[in-house]
């Protein structure tokens, strides 16, 4: 698998990603996935060659390494790293969508026409939501791997010799792993990795809700403060509460909505520049 064309796609999240978000997809790349790359598969490409059992008995090794090995450690680390690092790009193909359909706004009705997204990339309405989602199925995913680890290798370690007495192994054999203490190095330290990223999505989880609650509550606040009513000239308080209602703006008026300035040209000429 080319995961130089995966780190391109994934690295336009920094854009839309908070800070936590920034340190998440630098920990996913530098020590999850440069890791996977560089040594992972060269210390298990060998795992079923080098498992080596005490008898002669035909079939008897292949049936051994296949009950202690369910499935490989590449290919499970494989399909976590493309489970955990697909929702971001939901997020990339959400902004994409919103751009798109500024575009063709703009093309329909001029420059002057109003715009229906104030910032596509910002996260507000939908994309808030697209983006609170996407953590919660990062930190799922990575939960759900680190048991399915522990239910096949518990303590996510391996032992250097295995009691085996299937079938068609003529008594209880011992077969020996290759390499088991570097490899019990690294499925600790990708599971460690896995964790912290759990952290790093749970906090990041956090920060969002509770801004999102600040920036209702003073919302609240502002409208409870204002009396009731709207004066001609838009206060802060009433640009805030514009804020929270999500970022679509008002369309066909003849006054510019609050949040744009008094000469929306000049203003997407700074913007471009």
């Amino acid at each position: 698998m080319n995961w130089g064309i995966f780190e391109g796609l994934l690295s336009g999240v920094n854009k839309y990603s908070t800070a936590f978000g920034r340190i998440w997809l630098s920990l996913v790349f530098i020590f999850r996935v440069l890791v996977y790359l560089v040594t992972a598969e060269r210390v298990w490409s060998d795992d079923h060659k080098d498992f080596d059992c005490n008898t002669k008995q035909p079939g008897c090794s292949n049936v051994c390494f296949d009950e202690f090995f369910p499935v490989s450690h590449v290919r499970l680390w494989a399909l976590q790293l493309i489970l955990v690092t697909c929702p971001s790009l939901l997020v990339v193909m959400h902004v994409a969508y919103r751009e798109a359909r500024e575009k063709k706004h703009r093309e329909a009705v001029g420059e002057d026409g109003g715009r229906l997204y104030l910032n596509p990339g910002k996260k507000r309405g939908g994309l808030w939501w697209t983006y609170v989602c996407s953590l919660v199925f990062k930190a799922g995913v990575d939960t759900a791997f680190l048991y399915v680890f522990h239910s096949f290798y518990p303590k996510y370690t391996l032992p250097h010799v295995v009691k085996c007495h299937a079938a068609p192994c003529p008594n209880t054999v011992d077969c020996f792993i290759s390499k088991p203490s570097e490899k019990n190095i690294f499925t600790l330290f990708m599971a460690v990795t896995a964790a912290i990223c759990i952290l790093l999505n749970l906090v990041e989880l956090a920060y969002l809700v509770s801004k999102r609650c600040r920036e209702g509550l003073a919302a609240r606040r502002a409208r409870a403060t204002g009396g009731g009513h709207r004066p001609d000239c838009p206060t802060s308080s009433y640009k805030e509460d514009d804020l929270l209602s999500g970022d679509l703006i008002f369309l066909g008026s003849d006054s510019h909505p609050p949040l744009l300035p008094d000469r929306p040209r000049d203003h997407v000429k700074k913007t471009m520049l």
